[in-house]
């Protein structure tokens, strides 16, 4: 389960890898993708794509899309089957339920987690733009998006046509929204990795460990362009830095051992 769903091109690869797996043994899993997004085309196209590429690898593949707002989900909208291994992916998507009441975030993560999945990925901005007064946002938005262009420069030229686009259509919106936005308008809540794990703990969620530094780090030593950039990991989160300076966070997460083992026992009580 994916929220928000902007391109397909992570879950080829995860196809790809699935596939590869499956010819070196007799197993054959069904694997289905639900993306959560307000635009249904969209989410259609991206499904489309993502069945014609699982056909051609020979995959049991089926998409299903659900058109609403992280705040208006149900568990019953994502009609998890009896046998399925729920894994939620949310990349850069929750900072913008994170209300100044805390309420809407807090109801999103309660529905999440009634859907018992075996894991949760987590990636958000590792910095904090949602305090109350607009000197130390502006503050901090300078800084941080300072990094950040300062990591364009090492990747495209200064004129290149691409670079305008992020830098227009992307970043351009984001800073606006947190420096000249109040109340309901400021979506761009971002806050940092120790925020979120507090988050994550209060709504039944339990770290679990990413241990993928190895691999970060030498994916960042083969790309040319890297020279710069930074991956550490910190209580448990991979983190990806410019210069040492932290801008997104990566973390993986399950649910508490003990609201796990109380689901598990009502589950029998049920059956039984």
């Amino acid at each position: 389960m994916t929220l928000g769903l902007p391109c397909g091109q992570q879950w080829q690869n995860l196809m790809h890898s699935i596939a590869g797996r499956i010819r070196k043994s007799s197993a054959a899993p069904r694997l289905r993708i639900t993306g959560v997004g307000p635009e249904s085309d969209r989410l259609q196209a991206i499904g489309l794509e993502l069945s014609c590429y699982a056909a051609n690898l020979g995959l049991n593949f089926e998409f299903m899309y659900i058109r609403s707002s992280l705040e208006s989900l149900k568990p019953e909208d994502f009609d998890v089957q009896e046998g399925e291994a729920v894994v939620i992916n949310s990349v850069l998507q929750m900072h913008c339920v994170v209300k100044e009441s805390r309420g809407a975030l807090n109801s999103v993560l309660q529905v999440l987690n009634e859907l018992s999945p075996k894991a949760f990925i987590l990636v958000e901005q590792d910095s904090n733009h949602n305090g109350p007064f607009f000197l130390g946002r502006f503050m901090e938005s300078l800084h941080y998006y300072s990094a950040i262009f300062d990591s364009l420069d090492s990747m495209l030229p200064k004129y290149d046509t691409r670079r305008a686009k992020i830098e227009q259509f992307y970043f351009a919106d984001e800073i606006k929204n947190i420096v000249s936005c109040e109340g309901p308008a400021r979506v761009e809540r971002h806050e940092r990795s120790d925020q979120w794990r507090r988050r994550m703990s209060r709504a039944g969620f339990q770290a679990s460990p990413l241990k993928m530094l190895a691999q970060a780090k030498q994916w960042l030593g083969k790309a040319k362009f890297c020279d710069g950039y930074t991956a550490t990991e910190e209580k448990g989160c991979l983190v990806l830095g410019w210069q040492s300076r932290p801008i997104i966070a990566a973390s993986s997460w399950r649910l508490q051992e003990i609201k796990l083992e109380a689901r598990e026992a009502a589950t029998c009580m049920v059956d039984i």
